[in-house]
């Protein structure tokens, strides 16, 4: 008797403990671009969620177990016009948080959860990839209007990509078997990278160093910002005190190293300026700047740290096609070069120059020019996705078509359909042969 009241006291408690640590919506954020419209969930804790899509009309349900509804959605700013509105429907349980976003048109969801950085706590992400780019960035006179236009914030029409060479000058970084210096291979593969972004139409690369000088860590993403950099590469070589390791690997920031980094910016008014361009200008409500730094901040480093997870993976898979790696996913560490919260920052280790037969790799030149080959297709082919506004390969982009491949087709019939040349879309596509698989996305260039 006395056992079965302890049970029925004990699963009382875990019920309470169970209701008392039911997650919250604690404010929801919707920033829409040129052609991908990212809404932001604040939420109590890390979110568990599920999603699905459906048509006639368009919308995108997402199911939150163990979240309540209490949050208004109809009050949520929607500055663009891909999303019609936000709200709930009958969810899967009584526990359970059903989220409706109603759609004026179709979309790719992309959802994921990102940890605590800086002023924001736990946070669900989704990025709605429009169906027709360019119609989503339109502001509502509601919203906090946020507006640069060519004549405060001119950019180049080329992508801007930062590749650091590591070490330098005074410092050789690790030092091989044999006697190379990680200085050296950095530099050499670095400069081979840069030739390669060059030559790209649309793309310019720009060096943080170009020959054998020292420049500080934290001085590197400064160069990357101050030239308007899209992207941040850093080049290194890895190394242990036993010579066995070896293989290529790629790091983003950590989460941690992002909560310092976004907490210093936000303690230093005079550099919100400084990264948030002529958005700053607006800014000038002293009881409201804090808050809307804090949501500019939060959503740049957010994108940041997702897009350098999207390179990271590209350039993982194009590493594995050169050399063995070490780590088969990006991995996370606190090194300083990654630290600017407004651009996608990766490291690259080429190889651990410690190991005897990967230093006699990384000093033959045709093996550094096919790493250097790997990191740029893998940057091309994310820039090619995702290209930033104002560039020559976002206005292509909105100027091309996109085709899934159903079963049957071929690019000749392809070609036939929209009366273009195979051969552009093989260039559009970055295609090295005929093949094309069921469900692939195709560009279909209109000229």
């Amino acid at each position: 008797m006395v056992r079965s009241i302890f049970s029925v006291m004990l699963l009382w408690v875990f019920v309470q403990m169970a209701h008392a640590a039911q997650n919250t919506i604690d404010s929801v954020r919707v920033s829409p671009s040129s052609d991908t419209t990212r809404v932001v969930f604040d939420m109590k804790y890390a979110p568990e969620f599920t999603y699905f899509t459906l048509k006639n009309p368009q919308r995108l349900v997402i199911d939150l177990p163990n979240t309540n509804n209490n949050f208004s959605l109809s009050n949520v700013d929607n500055g663009g016009d891909l999303i019609k509105r936000l709200r709930y429907s009958t969810p899967k349980n009584k526990s359970a948080a059903r989220v409706v976003i109603e759609l004026n048109r179709q979309a790719t969801p992309s959802l994921f959860a990102i940890t605590p950085a800086g002023a924001f706590g736990h946070r669900l992400v989704i990025d709605l990839a429009d169906s027709e780019p360019g119609r989503s960035a339109v502001l509502t006179a509601s919203a906090p209007s946020v507006v640069i236009d060519d004549k405060t914030s001119p950019r180049d029409s080329d992508i801007i990509v930062a590749i650091d060479a590591g070490h330098g000058g005074r410092d050789p970084g690790s030092i091989g078997p044999a006697g190379t210096f990680e200085k050296h291979i950095t530099l050499s593969v670095a400069k081979k990278l840069q030739a390669m972004i060059n030559a790209e139409p649309g793309m310019k690369a720009i060096m943080t160093r170009s020959n054998d000088s020292y420049i500080s860590p934290n001085r590197r993403p400064e160069i990357a910002r101050e030239k308007k950099a899209d992207l941040l590469i850093s080049i290194h070589a890895d190394a242990f005190s036993q010579p066995e390791p070896r293989g290529g690997s790629v790091w983003v920031l950590s989460m941690r190293r992002a909560d310092t980094e976004l907490g210093r910016w936000l303690e230093k008014s005079e550099r919100h300026a400084e990264l948030l361009g002529g958005a700053a200008e607006v800014i000038n409500d002293k009881s409201s700047e804090r808050y809307l730094t804090e949501t500019i901040l939060g959503l740049s480093m957010d994108h940041s740290m997702a897009s350098s997870h999207d390179l990271g993976n590209k350039v993982v898979d194009e590493l594995k096609k050169v050399t063995s790696l070490h780590k088969r996913k990006p991995q996370a560490a606190s090194f300083a070069v990654l630290t600017a919260p407004d651009i996608p920052s990766i490291l690259v280790e080429l190889g651990f120059i410690s190991n005897p037969q990967e230093e006699k790799n990384l000093n033959w030149s045709k093996y550094r020019e096919r790493l250097a080959k790997a990191v740029f297709t893998a940057t091309k082919q994310y820039f090619k996705q995702t290209p930033p506004d104002g560039t020559l390969w976002a206005q292509e982009k909105a100027n091309n078509r996109t085709h899934k491949v159903r079963s049957g087709e071929s690019l000749s019939l392809l070609a036939q359909r929209y009366n273009v040349k195979v051969s552009s879309i093989k260039a559009a596509n970055d295609l090295n042969s005929d093949v094309v698989r069921v469900g692939q996305v195709l560009t279909i260039p209109r000229t």
